[in-house]
């Protein structure tokens, strides 16, 4: 069996099984090297080093990320949207935990396009709470920490009490909303 051309989208690709098999420590030059059955030399071709692989792998979940978030809340405005956006980028979270684990959480150069892409999207759901300019970052802000922090918390298994995160969820969302249509200063 030929073994398949290598290309940066090939490497990330690769290097997304790796993260998705064995999280985002795995992730060396070796092992994606291993996975596309060349020596590590072969992929310097394509990517500079393993700092620069991470940054694509970054770039790539973000992207996913703003696919599906994006899918979710189109057709929706207000209330609706923020909660397809909170529940889509949840359900992403516990797909692919590995893969958001691995995700560069400070701003790169290599996330800027996916990163602006889910940041309109974000924007785009405030639009309809009358959020503009600085108070439509600061919202971003607060949303993406509440689903961020609920999300990673939930998939490092960190909710040890009986009751159900699904309600847990619901109820984040709720409080979201409420602060929405209450901005700091009414």
């Amino acid at each position: 069996m030929a073994r398949p051309a290598l290309s940066p989208d090939a490497i990330v690709d690769l290097a997304l099984r790796v993260v998705d098999e064995g999280g985002p420590a795995a992730l060396t030059l070796s092992a994606v090297a291993g996975a596309a059955g060349v020596a590590p030399p072969s992929l310097y071709k394509h990517v500079r080093n393993l700092a620069e692989l991470r940054a694509l792998v970054s770039a790539r979940v973000i992207d996913e990320l703003a696919a599906q978030a994006g899918e979710a809340v189109l057709g929706r405005s207000a209330d609706d949207a923020v909660r397809a956006l909170m529940k889509a980028w949840r359900a992403y979270v516990r797909r692919c935990p590995n893969r958001y684990a691995a995700l560069i959480q400070a701003p790169e150069p290599r996330t800027a396009e996916a990163g602006a892409r889910l940041l309109t999207i974000m924007s785009a759901t405030l639009r309809a709470y009358g959020m503009k300019d600085s108070a439509a970052i600061h919202a971003a802000r607060s949303l993406r920490a509440a689903v961020h922090g609920f999300a990673v918390l939930e998939a490092e298994g960190a909710f040890g009490l009986p009751e159900d995160l699904e309600e847990s969820y619901d109820l984040l969302i709720h409080m979201v909303i409420a602060g929405l249509h209450t901005p700091p200063g009414r």
